[in-house]
């Protein structure tokens, strides 16, 4: 999966985003007393965000290169593609189960003991955390990690996929709820596109058809792969 892929999908769905995060993203204390503290205090929140999804795409991205030295790169890419549309289907009439509840449960225990604290390590802690709650978006953009087939790759494609939240919700966070308001709007609209393209891209991939960047042959890539390694 390319890189650039992985931008484009959290810059369109940081719409997404805004409305998810929005509030805690306006709640976040102030770092320091001046305009340039309040700044940087939201920048290491941010900051927070891309490192753990940094670390999710290493976690992905290995487990991608497992499956491509076994030559299932291209089964696991159709297995994502397929998966993401069918889970997409059925989120909605699916409630969480017990453990990912408690999970979630610990995770904001801990994020509103950190919305008491003033500080950057704090900001970055609470964003560290917040990159961890469940969200679709996220499931999303590790699925494109996996499909990197590298641990690298997979971190690049993660970081990539924040870089692209950041804008929005940087602005956000300055802005307020005026903006909040209008991005939340357009939300039923941009969840889909995001699902429904990502999967398409990574169904084509698995397909192996032999068109550069958009579907590669991935057999013919995993051959010379082994060739290389003897």
């Amino acid at each position: 999966m390319e890189i650039w892929t992985g931008f484009l999908l959290g810059g369109v769905g940081s719409l997404h985003c805004a409305g998810m995060c929005g509030p805690l993203a306006m709640a976040l204390p102030t770092a320091g007393a001046s305009r340039s503290g309040y700044v940087l205090g939201r920048l290491a929140y941010n900051a927070g965000r891309l490192l753990t999804y940094g670390l999710l795409g290493v976690l992905f991205g290995l487990a991608g290169q497992a499956a491509f030295m076994a030559g299932l790169q291209r089964w696991v890419s159709l297995a994502l593609g397929v998966a993401i549309l069918a889970g997409w289907l059925v989120s909605r009439r699916v409630a969480l189960n017990t453990p990912v509840v408690r999970f979630v449960a610990v995770l904001k225990a801990g994020m509103g003991q950190l919305l008491g604290r003033r500080g950057w390590l704090s900001l970055g802690l609470l964003g560290a955390l917040n990159g961890l709650l469940p969200c679709g978006l996220v499931y999303v953009a590790c699925a494109g990690a996996a499909s990197t087939g590298a641990a690298g790759a997979g971190a690049a494609y993660m970081l990539a996929f924040g870089l692209g939240t950041v804008p929005v919700m940087l602005a956000l966070s300055l802005a307020g709820q005026s903006l909040q308001r209008a991005l939340r709007l357009r939300l039923p609209r941009i969840i889909p596109v995001c699902l429904v393209g990502l999967s398409l891209l990574l169904i084509l991939r698995g397909l192996s058809l032999g068109i550069p960047f958009l579907s590669p042959d991935l057999g013919a890539t995993a051959s010379a792969s082994c060739h290389i390694v003897r």
